[in-house]
């Protein structure tokens, strides 16, 4: 009897050890809205998902899964407000909201400064913006370079770019980049005439903007690629209208979603879901359709990082409905992050849903587990 309470005491103390990470955190089982085991790799994680963040009050959760962009170079007063109540957990700054070098720094300070609740304080804000390059640079500095330009010099000097705008990032404050872009820029399409596009094969994206998101991941500062499942083939922007990308479901497989296995294997932070259409995955667009973010990016890929959306506030997304839906089916398809250019609709879309996590509509292990992939990234991110 002795010898069989040893080995059970043994048992359990193996099944604690097992059951924690080296952070303290527990691990949570495989979500059924994740789907089957993680990839290996830094980038896919590990079999289970370490849960930071499972201390937050329920009243904190909805906020984290909420960016909000807002208009000049301050903070909104109703915005700084909302930040310091944990309903905001990231910020997009876009053009206009950056002035010199020495303002910028002082807006990121500031709005990392914001007092927030007890329990978010280990987690730096999200800071982000669009810096891929060539058209797409929001400040300046590297990448000067359009992707078109840097694919066509190849890897060395694409890490090299991805390094030189990291550093830039890092020195004013920006914690997220929201590149690379890893479309498949067909010709003829809206990415390839915009020169946003590292190539026009799956190959040349793979071998090109991969070592762009390594080189800017090795400064502290978060890749976003971008727009899952693909939008290379789409002659217009979703920003400027609701689109539908009429391939077949293997043509996307193998060419579009290509670039965006090795991004995930290399230990790519973020993807960015589209907001076109893809009738062979599903009727709604791309970030509110759960075949595509659930079944494709989380199943078939392997991915465990932060999925968020493209801009929620684009002609594309409000084709679909307004913030409060918006959000809510976005949440349901498996989307973490959840992108709105205008702070008044952020906040409309955080009401809608804590509403719906407190009533249940939002299914809560799975709300939570979104939660808690943010909270791993943010705890990662530069203040």
């Amino acid at each position: 009897m002795a010898a069989i309470g040893l080995l059970a005491g043994l048992a359990l103390i193996a099944g604690l050890i097992a059951g924690s990470g080296s952070n303290g955190f527990p691990f949570l089982p495989a979500d059924e809205s994740d789907g089957g085991p993680a990839a290996g790799g830094p980038g896919g994680g590990a079999a289970a998902v370490v849960a930071p963040g499972n201390e937050l009050p329920r009243g904190l959760l909805a906020g984290q899964r909420i960016v909000a962009g807002f208009e000049g170079t301050s903070v909104p007063a109703p915005l700084g407000k909302a930040i310091r109540r944990g309903r905001i957990g990231g910020v997009i700054l876009f053009a206009d909201n950056l002035g010199s070098r020495a303002a910028i720094r002082s807006l990121t300070a500031r709005l990392q400064q914001i007092g927030r609740p007890p329990a978010l304080r280990d987690y730096p804000l999200a800071i982000m913006t669009d810096q891929e390059g060539g058209l797409v640079r929001r400040l300046s500095g590297a990448p000067e370079a359009s992707a078109a330009t840097i694919g066509r010099r190849g890897p060395a000097y694409s890490r090299r770019q991805g390094r030189r705008t990291g550093r830039n990032l890092a020195d004013a404050g920006i914690n997220i980049d929201l590149a690379p872009v890893l479309d498949v820029a067909r010709p003829g399409g809206e990415i390839a005439e915009t020169y946003r596009g590292f190539g026009d094969t799956a190959d040349r994206v793979e071998r090109t903007a991969v070592p762009f998101a390594q080189g800017l991941q090795s400064t502290g500062t978060a890749a976003a690629a971008q727009h899952f499942p693909g939008l290379g083939s789409a002659s217009l922007s979703t920003d400027e209208a609701a689109y539908r990308i009429e391939l077949p479901k293997r043509e996307i497989r193998r060419i579009d979603q290509r670039p965006y296995e090795a991004f995930i294997d290399s230990g790519g932070k973020l993807v960015m879901v589209s907001n076109a259409i893809y009738p062979a995955f599903g009727p709604n667009p791309a970030a509110f359709e759960q075949a595509i973010v659930t079944g494709e990016l989380r199943r078939r890929l392997g991915f465990r990082g932060v999925a968020i959306t493209d801009a929620l506030g684009t002609v594309a997304a409000r084709s679909y409905g307004g913030p409060e839906r918006v959000a809510v089916a976005a949440a349901r398809a498996g989307s973490d992050l959840l992108l709105f250019p205008d702070y008044g609709e952020a906040l409309s879309a955080e009401r809608a849903l804590a509403e719906r996590f407190r009533s249940g509509r939002l299914e809560r292990k799975a709300f939570r587990r979104s939660v808690s992939r943010i909270l791993r990234l943010r705890s990662g991110l530069r203040r």
